[in-house]
């Protein structure tokens, strides 16, 4: 059986023009490209993580 897992939505709303070169690697990682971009991604503790790293540039939207 397959089990469906909790998504979780996320928009960067920020630049990262002008942040350190570990929140860029975040944004990166989290799979965004460009502003206002949504992403849909698994509800896990590293994604919670990753977003909890950078606040500023990425919110979730429900």
């Amino acid at each position: 059986m397959a089990e469906t897992k909790a998504k979780i939505k996320l928009q960067y709303f920020r630049s990262k023009i002008a942040t350190p070169v570990k929140h860029k690697l975040v944004v990166k990682g989290l799979g965004f490209t460009r502003l206002n971009q949504i992403v849909e991604r698994e509800d896990t503790p590293s994604i919670r993580g990753m977003v909890a790293k950078i606040p500023h540039l990425v919110r979730i939207v429900e």
